[in-house]
């Protein structure tokens, strides 16, 4: 594919924000970069108690995202009343379910003339992207789905819920939901972060809204094709990138979403030493995973695709919410590694180099599971 761009120079896309009308009320979008005919645009959407920034920002702002974003633009959108400093939504609306929400994005493309996507979504945002692509297909080429559960809240769930909800504030339950109890006590700067983000930035009616609507999720109506069985089972037509780290309390939701996936088109991801957000903890890895995933699809085939090489030490950046990025290292506990040696992260994983993510989109007669 020729690129436009010269690799050297220092990329700095259009930044457009709006406000898209739709049926379900105005929906705030930020585009960024240009579109190109032939080209899908990356479109994202967040999780429960965040937003585009808190989401996203620092995957996005990573050094090694410029290679995938000067030549796809990205699309951010938002639930309603989930931005920054957002107005306390009317008392006269009423908040959009899962499916309804999923139906807010044809509108988004509409508005800004958009063929097709590269979804990129976590937690309540995966479900809603996964909900769009079986009702969209032909608009979908593949999908990204960091910490997605396919089911509705069970029984169990919902009466524990209820037993609890007069004892967690609302930043406490978001912590819960995007964390996980292990995680909240063995990250606790990290957990500390964002319950202060969540708290100071973002409308604690509007959030309350959006959680609610997510426990109210039903189940994703998808089938695990079978040889001989039947041809016209539900299931994600396009290729498809799971991704979840170890510590994450979507673990089993995510693997259980891989076993109803059609195993020919998904790659599942499972990130070692990391936690409830992923391409927040872990994001060259998550970006190196994205690199392959959207070259398999046709794309990106020009640009740097190094491989990953194992460390003494890694470095990623560090939470920042403010704009501003840092450096942290990774701690060394089973990750010395010489180069040039398969790296394990002592899981019963089938442990393959990240370049098979690149396959996904071509003959697989299994899902391929990679553990990094």
């Amino acid at each position: 594919m020729v690129l436009e761009e010269n690799e050297d120079s220092v990329f700095e896309p259009q930044i457009t924000e709006e406000y898209v009308e739709t049926q379900y009320g105005d929906i705030h979008c930020i585009m960024t970069g240009t579109r190109k005919a032939n080209r899908p645009v990356i479109l994202t959407f967040h999780d429960v108690g965040l937003n585009h920034k808190s989401c996203f920002e620092t995957l996005f702002s990573h050094e090694d995202m410029q290679e995938i974003v000067r030549h796809l633009p990205v699309c951010h959108v938002e639930a309603p009343g989930q931005q920054e400093e957002a107005k306390t939504l009317p008392a006269v609306y009423t908040f959009p379910t899962m499916d309804q929400l999923s139906e807010v994005i044809p509108a988004v493309l509409n508005h800004f003339d958009l063929n097709s996507v590269i979804g990129v979504g976590v937690g309540a945002g995966a479900y809603i992207l996964a909900r769009f692509a079986l009702n969209y297909p032909d608009l979908v080429d593949g999908l990204v789905l960091i910490n997605i559960n396919p089911n509705a809240e069970s029984l169990m769930d919902t009466v524990a819920n209820k037993i609890t909800d007069w004892t967690l504030t609302l930043p406490d339950k978001v912590i819960t939901h995007l964390f996980g109890t292990d995680e909240i006590q063995a990250n606790q700067d990290h957990v500390t972060t964002y319950r202060h983000y969540i708290t100071t930035t973002m409308n604690q009616s509007n959030v309350s809204q959006f959680l609610r609507s997510y426990n109210n999720r039903n189940t994703l109506e998808v089938e695990r094709p079978v040889a001989g069985g039947n041809v016209n089972v539900r299931t994600l037509m396009c290729s498809s990138l799971l991704v979840v780290g170890d510590n994450s309390p979507a673990v089993e939701a995510v693997v259980d979403c891989n076993s109803k996936l059609n195993p020919t088109k998904t790659t599942l991801l499972k990130m070692a030493d990391c936690g409830g957000l992923p391409q927040v903890d872990q994001p060259a890895k998550v970006i190196e995973a994205l690199k392959y995933f959207i070259q398999g699809m046709g794309y990106l085939s020009s640009a740097s695709m190094t491989r990953l090489r194992s460390r003494t030490t890694s470095s990623c950046s560090s939470i920042s919410l403010d704009g501003s990025r840092g450096r942290a290292q990774t701690n060394e506990h089973g990750r010395t590694q010489s180069e040039g040696t398969e790296e394990k992260c002592g899981c019963a994983h089938t442990d393959v180099s990240m370049e098979s993510i690149s396959t996904i989109s071509h003959n697989i007669s299994n899902t391929t599971e990679v553990a990094c």
